[in-house]
């Protein structure tokens, strides 16, 4: 909608607000309840979410409903619109669990250090180094969102997965159960 709205024509004074600004504006109360309820526990946040989020969101599925037809198919607001209701049940999940977060952007702020510096890593010029890649970078950012130290926590798993025999012995060293996590919470 950012992206419509900065390509609709410049607005004159007296001219009504293009659709993809209406949209942003509804969304934007979305967010200002979001930071309204940040520091919330989960279960407070669910019921927080599912009280003042979801009428806008069933406002803003009615608006974009009824006015998807009344926008150019090639435009920009209708590819936002279409996009936004075909997405919708993952949109609004964040409604159902107070530990998701209305956006992504935790995941992609996580993420970009390894998309930018993809080109750099020459081990990854094999689909299995790929492989190798990802999963390493998984395991460190797990640990960074499990309140652990990613350079302590590969050093213990390193240590530790050569004794590992059995399913739970592996289990037992993912960064939400090691006891690395527990004692840095502890």
């Amino acid at each position: 909608f950012v992206e419509a709205g900065k390509a609709a024509p410049t607005k004159k004074k007296g001219t009504k607000v293009s659709k993809a600004d209406v949209a942003i504006g509804k969304i934007r109360k979305l967010y200002a309840i979001e930071k309204r309820i940040e520091t919330l526990p989960p279960e407070e946040k669910t019921r927080q979410r599912q009280q003042l989020a979801q009428p806008v969101l069933n406002d803003l599925k009615a608006w974009l409903e009824k006015n998807s037809t009344r926008v150019p198919r090639d435009s920009l607001t209708y590819k936002a619109m279409q996009y936004t209701l075909n997405q919708w049940d993952l949109l609004t999940g964040y409604c159902q669990d107070g530990k998701l977060h209305i956006s992504n952007v935790l995941a992609e702020n996580a993420i970009r250090p390894f998309a930018v510096g993809r080109k750099n890593w020459l081990f990854a010029d094999t689909p299995r180094g790929a492989k190798a890649s990802a999963t390493v970078y998984s395991l460190i950012e797990t640990a960074k969102a499990n309140g652990i130290e990613p350079f302590a926590y590969l050093n213990s798993v390193l240590q530790h997965i050569g004794n590992a025999k059995m399913v739970e012995d592996v289990e037992a060293l993912l960064p939400w159960n090691t006891s690395l996590n527990k004692m840095q919470k502890g």
